[in-house]
């Protein structure tokens, strides 16, 4: 069968589902990733055809617009912010998701296109479900995710999950129509389309590990949680430079913020170099979208190495703590210092805590050369951090959860 999977995002909302197709196509399905065209470099040698969506995210991310994310302190003006943004990105992207689907048996759809790729699925009579990286729906076991995993109680945290659902709706209210009115559908209000969703029970697989967060107990049938999938990549060997710099002395710290970008990467990255030799540590610095950067012997600044090949070998990581880094620092079992910096950050930060693998998380506004110290010295110097990660780590590497997926997608498709 032809399976698209359809994602929009950062390089950690697109990664895992170079592995997820990888699996497919190892299941004998022809699959297609769908997102914007920066990325096909990740799905090369996986078996994976690509289909680019115009847009670059880090060209939005620098853009006025996006660095005015940082303007806002709360969870929620961040979300609105960011909403604002994608209504007037997402009818670019409108064309090309059809075109895709167009070609496909198949529908997997990430949070971040799935009001979109649901409304197309069902105009071309196509099956879809969604694959999710974040607990999305509502629950009133904790906080919106996209909120920061803040607790309202039982009834607001359940409230507030509604809110975000219609708040991604809200992405795509002024796309959904025109595409409906292509492919010959009937008008329906946005929160029609949510609604019908739910009644269907469309089957949502989320790719993270239940060791990490649960199934919510309050959760509909349908809504599933499979396990991590972890990104496709043929680059085993770690860069010459990295292999003499971890030789020449005790295993360093990693300082990553991925494709989160700062409003200060000069003053960011002293901070960071001043903790980290007040500490007595040696750094492996990643420059990111951020632009972080360090000199001195004890001090290498890399640009992209796999997380795979570089993260067992770290004493720590101090982390911007998106799913994708996060799972990926659970996997090795390193302990971490997460440093959130928006959206979902802060709900994988409380989760690190919660596991014992991480002493606390120094929030991007909060971080300075001796909030950072001292974490870093916590985290390194009481064994059991790297003992309790080390030890959910072997599990999570036993979990498979490709494999649910290719199931549904059998299932979907008989």
């Amino acid at each position: 069968m032809r399976v698209a999977i359809m994602t929009a995002g950062s390089r950690g909302d697109v990664a895992p589902f170079t592995g997820l197709g990888h699996g497919l196509v190892r299941a004998g399905h022809e699959v297609t990733l769908v997102t914007h065209g920066s990325f096909e470099p990740l799905v090369a040698g996986s078996g994976v055809g690509f289909h680019a969506l115009p847009l670059d995210p880090r060209a939005e991310l620098e853009s006025s617009r996006g660095r005015a994310l940082h303007d806002s302190a709360t969870g929620t003006g961040k979300l609105l912010r960011v909403v604002r943004m994608a209504r007037t990105l997402a009818q670019e992207v409108a064309d090309d998701v059809l075109a895709a689907a167009r070609g496909s048996d198949v529908l997997l759809l990430s949070g971040s296109l799935a009001p979109l790729g649901h409304t197309v699925a069902e105009g071309l009579s196509l099956p879809s479900m969604g694959v999710y990286l974040q607990p999305i729906a509502p629950t009133r076991e904790f906080g919106p995710p996209l909120l920061g995993g803040r607790s309202w109680g039982a009834a607001g945290n359940r409230l507030a999950g509604h809110g975000v659902g219609l708040a991604v709706e809200q992405v795509f209210a002024a796309t959904v129509p025109a595409v409906r009115e292509r492919l010959g559908m009937p008008r329906v209000r946005t929160t029609a389309a949510l609604r019908a969703r739910e009644r269907q029970a469309w089957p949502v697989h989320h790719g993270f590990s239940p060791l990490v967060v649960a199934r919510p107990r309050d959760w509909r049938a349908g809504l599933d949680v499979t396990g991590y999938w972890w990104p496709y990549d043929v680059r085993s060997e770690l860069p010459p430079e990295v292999r003499d710099f971890l030789d020449a002395g005790e295993p360093p710290v990693f300082v990553g913020l991925g494709s989160a970008t700062v409003p200060d990467p000069g003053r960011l990255s002293a901070d960071i170099v001043r903790a980290l030799r007040r500490a007595g540590l040696r750094g492996v610095i990643q420059q990111g979208w951020g632009g972080l950067a360090a000199d001195g012997d004890d001090m290498l600044t890399v640009g992209e190495v796999a997380h795979s090949a570089l993260f067992p070998h770290m004493a720590a990581l101090v982390h911007h703590a998106g799913a994708g880094t996060t799972a990926a620092g659970l996997r090795a079992g390193v302990p971490a210092v997460p440093v959130p910096v928006q959206f979902d950050a802060g709900f994988w930060s409380a989760r690190l805590v919660a596991l014992g693998v991480a002493p606390r998380a120094v929030p991007l506004r909060g971080l300075n050369t001796d909030t950072l110290a001292s974490a870093l010295t916590r985290v390194t110097r009481d064994p059991g951090y790297r003992e309790r990660a080390r030890a959910l780590g072997a599990r999570i590497r036993e979990e498979d959860g490709v494999g649910p997926v290719v199931e549904a997608v059998n299932r979907l498709t008989r």
